[in-house]
This record gives structure tokens, C-alpha cells and sequence, in this order.
């Protein structure tokens, strides 16, 4: 008993003294800045974690879950979410274990983070070593590089529903320049309002599409026949992997909050919230239009013109700027450590220095233009991994050894109190998502998605647009 108590004494004063710091740093800075400013832009709190979750979570992939039911079929849109959602809580509870247990191990070892934000690929290289780090590395990185690709696309694809008069592969050039601003946002404690803001514009396009839908009703001779084909049906299931794996900035936000501990259920909580916003506008939509949705991954695409609509496409493309910022952010502290840039204090030098991350992400969404088809490629390929895979094999692996687990910073939570009940479900979810996500899903998804591109081709310069009204000939 006696260790165990000194390591939780050792670690409540560690963490303690991290938040001093970081409350210090706060108080310094509100000192200089009027506090207004502060309010809207320096937070760290339970409740800015709970929002940056939240807002996060539920981005674009709100405007494809309708496409994902019209593939799966209602029951089995409903049910994969649940499911997806509460395995989804329970890996982002081991991330924020294993950070707590790298930050305590750490700080006993009088490393400070005061210039430095930690992050994922960190943690696994301090707890298991640098095999580790480089999966975690390729992994996040990579799905956070086509998580941006997807906001952008999903720009071009929204802005569209209000103005044709231009492409959606010139509205991708647009909005590439405009998301090239979040550069400038230095690090998640910044994202207080913008989080806030993020989750209002998203529940109210959930709720405008619900209202939208049943207003409509439903459509003459409207048919729900899925699922009828398995790549479709597992293409669905692997989109809806996505919408709950958001997971790559887990360690990032929970660094930004002033008492990290705290996280262990948050995201849990923003999930409660998102089905909220998921489930009604999802069954909704899809009751509404039925098979039509099977050519159409906007949701908006099929709802009528609208004041209404109109300004939820408005309010998705602010939340999508939100939501790239929020994907794009772990890449530019990856690469400002690449070039030896992460301590600089500058705003504006630092800024330029993350310009070079934007260029691909902004390549690849005028490559790539179908970010229906591309959500469940990405989901899985690499959400597999990087949300359920490895979280659940690394913290197999860090407390493996009885030492390690009598020593562990955070023990098992309440409801599930026995190391052997956490490893059987961590097993669980290894089996389940290697079998089905990534095998039966990466099957369905890659064979979706080379179709889209056999159909439209590469650089599409409008991908699922309204054909072109045919010009009228003069009279002979």
C-alpha cells in the first residue's frame, strides 16, 4: 500500500504543480490582456474539453450519416452508431490513461512541459518505445492529413448548394486559402469560443434537418431497401467508425486543460450528446428520402432551397473552417518539432513556418473531390487504428506486468473494476475492429471508392453537381 499511496501522492503533486504553472502563465497573461479577451480565447477548462470533444466529434460527417442508413438500412444505422459510440468512449478513456501515466512518469522525472505540447505519438514512444511512436506517428498523422482534406472538400461541396455559379473544385481553391488562416491559432487553449461557437452551429443543422426532413415528408414512391449489397452495407458501417474516432486530438485537448485528470469521462459524455444530433437527423432524412440517398452523400443535396437551409449551410462551413483548424493543428506541431520551431514564442513566425502543411491537404482535396466515399476509406484504414487499435493494444502492453499495474497512476474505473474485465474488453474491440472495420470495411471501402474515381475520375471538377441545363439553339 505504501507505494501505491507514495505514486498517487507524487502524481496528484506533479499534476498539481503543472496546474500552478499553467494557472500561473494564465493569470500573468490576463494581467497583460483585457479580460474579455482572456474569457473568449485562453481555456483549459473540464467544460472547453467537453465542447472541443463534442464540437469535434460532429462535423461534416452529419451531413453523410443519411447516405451510411440509406447503405445499412435503419436499424443497423441506429445500432452501429450506439455501438461505435461507446467502444469509441471507451478507447478515449485509455488515451487519457496513458497520459496521465506518461505525464507522471515524466514529471517524477522533473521534465517540464511548460513550451511543449504533448501528443500521442509522445506518449506511446515514453511508455513503450520507439516502434511504438512510429505507428502512432504514421497512423495519426496520416488520418489527421485526410480529416483536413475532408473539411475542405465538404467546403466546397456545402457552399455549392448556394451558389453554382462556380465549380466545386474552384470553391475548393477558395476555401483552401481561408482555411490556410487557422496557422495563426496557436494552440488548442485557444479554441474556447470557436469550440462553443462549433457545437451551436452543429445542433442546429441536426435539428434543421430533422424539421426539414419531416416538413417534406416523404418522397413519392420512396423506398428503404437496404441493405441489399455487403460493400455498401459495410461502407456504411465504416463511415459511422469515422464519426466516432476522433480520438487523434484526444491527447492534444486533454494537454490544453489545466487539470488534465479530469478528462476521463468527458468524452463519453460529448458522445451522449452528439446521438442527440446523429441519431434524429440521420433516421429523419433517411426516412424521408429512402434509396434516393444512395446517390446523393450531401444530405443537403435533396432537401428544398431554403432561408433555412441556407443558413445551415453557412453555419457548417464556419464549424468546417472550426473542424480543420481542430484536425490540422496536431500536424503543425508535429512539423514545427520537425524543423526545430515548437519553442518559438512568435505568432506570426511560426505561422509561416506551418504554411507547408496546408499545400497537401489542399492537393490532395482537389485530387481526391468525393468525401463521402473517402470518411469510410479513412475510417477503415486508419481510424481503425488510431482510435481503437492501438489504443486498446498499448494499454494491454504498458500494464502487462503486475509492477505496472500496481504502480499505474489511474487504477480501473468504478464499473469496471478488475485489470482482467479491462482486458478482456480491450480484446474485444481489437478482434471486432481488425475483422470488421478494417477487414470487411477496407474491403467495402477501397471498392467504393475506386468506383467513384473509375466514374468521375481524378481531379473532378465537380463531383455529384446538377448537370448542366443543355443551351437552347436559336431558330434556323
Amino acid at each position: 500500500m505504501l507505494p501505491q499511496m507514495q505514486a498517487e501522492e507524487a502524481m496528484a503533486s506533479s499534476l498539481n504543480q503543472a496546474e500552478d504553472d499553467v494557472v500561473g502563465d494564465k493569470e500573468e497573461e490576463e494581467s497583460s490582456i483585457p479580460s474579455v479577451k482572456s474569457f473568449l480565447w485562453h481555456g483549459g477548462s473540464a467544460w472547453d474539453a467537453w465542447f472541443s470533444c463534442a464540437s469535434n466529434q460532429v462535423a461534416q460527417v452529419l451531413l453523410t450519416l443519411p447516405y451510411s442508413f440509406s447503405q445499412l438500412g435503419m436499424l443497423s444505422g441506429i445500432m452501429f452508431q450506439v455501438f461505435y459510440g461507446v467502444i469509441g468512449s471507451w478507447t478515449a478513456y485509455l488515451v487519457s490513461v496513458l497520459y496521465v501515466e506518461y505525464r507522471s512518469r515524466k514529471e517524477k522525472e522533473d521534465v517540464c512541459f511548460k513550451n511543449h505540447v504533448i501528443q500521442w505519438f509522445e506518449v506511446l514512444d515514453g511508455l513503450l518505445g520507439p516502434y511504438w511512436k512510429a505507428v502512432g506517428l504514421v497512423f495519426n498523422c496520416t488520418f489527421l492529413l485526410f480529416g483536413s482534406v475532408i473539411q475542405l472538400i465538404a467546403c466546397a461541396s456545402n457552399i455549392y448548394y448556394i451558389n453554382d455559379g462556380l465549380d466545386k473544385r474552384t470553391w475548393t481553391y477558395i476555401f483552401g486559402a481561408c482555411c490556410a488562416t487557422t496557422v495563426f491559432i496557436p494552440s488548442f487553449h485557444n479554441y474556447r469560443i470557436w469550440s462553443f461557437l462549433g457545437l451551436g452551429m452543429t445542433t442546429y443543422t441536426a435539428w434543421y434537418l430533422t424539421a426539414a426532413a419531416l416538413a417534406h415528408g416523404q418522397v413519392e414512391g420512396v423506398e428503404h431497401s437496404a441493405p441489399v449489397k455487403a460493400v455498401l452495407y459495410f461502407t456504411g458501417a465504416t463511415n459511422i467508425l469515422y464519426t466516432f474516432g476522433g480520438h487523434a486530438v484526444t491527447v492534444e485537448i486533454m494537454h490544453a486543460m489545466w487539470k488534465p485528470q479530469k478528462f476521463k469521462y468527458i468524452y463519453l459524455y460529448a458522445t451522449l450528446y452528439v446521438f442527440t444530433l446523429t441519431i434524429p437527423s440521420a433516421t429523419t432524412v433517411y426516412w424521408a428520402f429512402g434509396d434516393e440517398l444512395l446517390d446523393h452523400s450531401n444530405a443537403f443535396s435533396l432537401l428544398p432551397k431554403s432561408r433555412w437551409r441556407d443558413a445551415a449551410v453557412i453555419l457548417m462551413l464556419i464549424h468546417q473552417f472550426i473542424t480543420f483548424g481542430f484536425a490540422s493543428m496536431p500536424l503543425y506541431f508535429v512539423w514545427e518539432k520537425v524543423i526545430g520551431m515548437h519553442d518559438t514564442k512568435s505568432i506570426c513566425v511560426r505561422a509561416l513556418a506551418r504554411l507547408p502543411v496546408v499545400i497537401p491537404i489542399w492537393f490532395l482535396a482537389i485530387i481526391f473531390p468525393f468525401f463521402g466515399p473517402i470518411n469510410s476509406a479513412v475510417g477503415a484504414l486508419l481510424v481503425s487504428f488510431t482510435v481503437y487499435i492501438v489504443p486498446s493494444l498499448a494499454h494491454m502492453v504498458t500494464f502487462g506486468k503486475p509492477s505496472a499495474r500496481k504502480n499505474a497512476a489511474e487504477k480501473p474505473p468504478f464499473f469496471l473494476p478488475s485489470w482482467t474485465a479491462m482486458y478482456v474488453v480491450n480484446i474485444f474491440i481489437v478482434g471486432w475492429v481488425v475483422v470488421v472495420g478494417f477487414g470487411f470495411g477496407g474491403w467495402a471501402s477501397m471498392t467504393n471508392f475506386v468506383k467513384q474515381v473509375d466514374t468521375f475520375g481524378l481531379f473532378a471538377k465537380c463531383y455529384q453537381c446538377k448537370p448542366p441545363k443543355p443551351v437552347a439553339l436559336p431558330p434556323h
